[in-house]
């Protein structure tokens, strides 16, 4: 899982709302809608309900279509990508609390923290896609008050380069919280990334 990313992988659908009741029937109705398979459905914290969803782009689409659809007044936030990088793709279907890769020696540490679910993951597929870097830690929604925060690694200017990238989608969207690039990092911080 340490393998620098890039890539083209699944197609992936995902609807971020803000009820568990719109969540549960927006749920149904997009499966109902197309042939997806449904990776998760489930409340986080502070109330909020993602959907995660993969299949066959034109599935996908639909199933997008009907879920914005049904879950529209509730929606917060979505995302449809139709090559996730897969390293990305295996820490956001990966255990349930926060997603980590096997720790790898860093040359900079790169940090990306938004308001949504959706707006990390779409972040860190930009940041990924743009430079040569390695996931190391994803962080998504529990116990961390609905936020959600990505960190990876590689050569300091491969890491502000994805930084750049990826914050400025996660910024333009009004999401973007904080973001960090962190040359050298002192062992404690690898330590703290890779539990």
């Amino acid at each position: 899982m340490t393998s620098t990313v890039g890539g083209s992988g699944p197609c992936v659908g995902m609807l971020e709302l803000a009820s568990i009741v719109a969540g549960l029937e927006t749920t149904d109705a997009l499966s109902k809608e197309a042939d997806i398979r449904l990776v998760t459905a489930r409340a986080v914290s502070p109330g909020k309900y993602l959907i995660l969803f993969t299949g066959p782009v034109e599935e996908v689409s639909s199933a997008m279509r009907r879920g914005i659809e049904v879950g529209g007044p509730f929606l917060i936030d979505q995302l449809s990508i139709p090559n996730l990088e897969p390293t990305l793709y295996e820490l956001v279907v990966g255990q349930d609390e926060a997603r980590k890769a096997p720790v790898v020696d860093f040359d900079a540490v790169g940090l990306i923290e938004t308001l949504s679910v959706a707006s990390t993951i779409r972040a860190a597929d930009i940041a990924s896609k743009t430079a040569s870097l390695t996931l190391v830690r994803l962080a998504l929604a529990r116990g961390i008050g609905g936020k959600s925060w990505v960190a990876f690694t590689g050569e300091v200017s491969d890491v502000e380069v994805g930084v750049t990238a990826g914050a400025a989608d996660a910024e333009a969207a009004g999401l973007l919280v904080a973001r960090a690039v962190i040359p050298s990092p002192h062992g404690n911080l690898q330590q703290v990334l890779g539990e």
